[in-house]
């Protein structure tokens, strides 16, 4: 019985250190692609992937809404950018308009789409 207590917690761990890198890879490629949302460093993007999701976990857990960018149509492209131009505040090395936050949500939610899984 414990080891499948600790297999399932090693799994969770696991599952959430891939959503991270991947998140991390999402938000890198949409650093290089899009104007007006900049993430400079590793370290700075890691920090993005991690409060970035948890800043979506807490918004489906509040709001019931599903904060993908193309989850809940517009509400959730529009709850993704909002998210993505406060993550800025927070995180070091990050750098988002308006605009940078908007376009970033559309690329984001096309890499979500094209990638297995749910990133962000």
């Amino acid at each position: 019985m414990e080891n499948e207590e600790k297999k399932g917690t090693i799994s969770s761990l696991t599952a959430i250190i891939i959503r991270i890198i991947v998140a991390s890879i999402i938000l890198e490629i949409t650093s290089f692609l899009t104007p007006g949302f900049v993430i400079t460093g590793l370290w700075s993007i890691i920090i993005a992937a991690v409060i970035i999701s948890l800043m979506d976990y807490f918004v489906e857990k509040l709001m019931k809404v599903d904060a993908a960018p193309f989850g809940r149509g517009v509400k959730g492209f529009v709850i993704t950018a909002i998210i993505l131009y406060v993550a800025q505040f927070i995180v070091p090395g990050m750098g988002v308009t308006v605009i940078g936050a908007i376009l970033a949500s559309i690329v984001i939610g096309i890499l979500d789409a094209i990638l297995p899984g749910r990133a962000i």
